[in-house]
């Protein structure tokens, strides 16, 4: 059985509630996703020009390798 479909909205609002516990930042360029990270790093992560799609799956790496990425 497939997984239930979110309104982009309700989508939108997990991703930045994932990124902020992950000690992401989000910046939004129209339907692209800039993901930023400086805590508990050597020199900043920063991802640009992320789907949606790209940008929950790098957080759910980032989830699973845990806070600090590795």
């Amino acid at each position: 059985m497939a997984a239930p479909m979110h309104s982009p909205s309700e989508r939108e609002a997990h991703l930045y509630a994932l990124a902020d516990n992950l000690l992401f930042k989000i910046e939004r360029d129209g339907e692209r996703f800039t993901l930023v990270r400086t805590a508990d790093v050597s020199k900043p992560v920063r991802h640009e020009r992320l789907t949606i799609d790209q940008a929950e799956a790098l957080l759910g790496n980032w989830k699973l390798r845990g806070l600090g990425g590795g």
